[in-house]
């Protein structure tokens, strides 16, 4: 195969969202115990959790590629640009899927596997070909899928599922509707061509930054539960308030500015936010794990 060839069916697994979702994972894998995870659990269950959201991915690409050739964020796509096929496509994501879950049922626990499988279908299935389409909450609902990443990687290690790793998710839920609908806002032409039902195409710009700084506000407050419950320490609580103090101001400078460019600084920013917040967490583990030990 050439490397062109290869280079398109790496695009079908949106590799900077798989390598967030990833991340997320294996922080949630090392959280879920006091010492370093065992490393076969750790290598197969990031290996499983990653298969199985390149499978989505390639499936994401598959049902959206007549409303990908429309909307230009996504027209250069592999099936839009007839580089790849239908059929190549649909045998890529179903090789993805069957590889993640052989690797997570047979190396890690079928809790896992089971899961993980939940969170492929609720994105590539329930969200891309229904929610997507049906409801300007599509992103709230569907946000779900997208948490789950963390509660998997806890659950590859122990087995089970724990209210600490409920919060982790929790946090990801919240932070999904301010992060996307910020790409929303600068993308609502496309969405509108495509008859996507965004909430910035149903309901206007405005209403969707005041959902923005409303949501970044309980944002704050959920994040800042790991430190309340006890999971994290004063290294967590003033990483991530400064990270929602950022958050805070990029929400407020939405509803105040009309800079065209202001959805994506804040839509780049969430990212960071995201990555910076989990190190946070993971960094901060560790340290009151050695503090005990001590």
């Amino acid at each position: 195969m050439s490397r062109i060839a290869w280079r398109q069916y790496f695009e079908l697994t949106k590799p900077k969202v798989v390598a967030l979702i990833v991340f997320t994972a294996v922080v949630g894998m090392l959280l879920a115990v006091t010492t370093l995870p065992p490393l076969d659990l750790l290598l197969a269950g990031t290996l499983g959790i990653g298969l199985a959201a390149s499978s989505a991915a390639a499936i994401n690409h598959l049902l959206d590629q007549r409303i990908d050739a429309i909307m230009a964020r996504t027209k250069d796509r592999p099936l839009p640009k007839g580089t790849l096929s239908e059929a190549k496509v649909l045998v890529f994501a179903l090789a993805l899927g069957m590889a993640s879950m052989l690797i997570l049922v047979a190396f890690v626990n079928t809790l896992t596997a089971v899961l993980t499988f939940i969170s492929l279908i609720g994105y590539a299935i329930v969200y891309t070909a229904w929610l997507k389409r049906a409801t300007p909450q599509n992103i709230v609902i569907g946000g779900a899928a997208g948490a789950a990443p963390p509660v998997l990687g806890w659950t590859a290690i122990t087995g089970h599922v724990d209210p600490d790793a409920l919060l982790l998710f929790l946090i990801i839920f919240v932070w999904t509707p301010p992060h996307f609908w910020a790409l929303a806002i600068f993308r609502r032409a496309d969405y509108a061509a495509v008859n996507i039902p965004m909430l910035p195409v149903t309901h206007g710009v405005n209403f969707t930054r005041w959902h923005i700084f409303f949501y970044t506000i309980l944002l704050v407050i959920v994040t800042t539960l790991p430190w309340l419950t006890g999971m994290s320490g004063p290294l967590y609580l003033g990483g991530v308030t400064v990270l929602n103090l950022g958050f805070l101001w990029y929400a407020w400078r939405l509803l105040r500015s009309d800079d065209v460019m202001l959805p994506m600084q804040t839509f780049a920013y969430s990212v960071t936010y995201l990555m910076v917040l989990f190190a946070f967490l993971m960094v901060d583990h560790y340290l009151m794990a050695l503090a005990t030990r001590a």
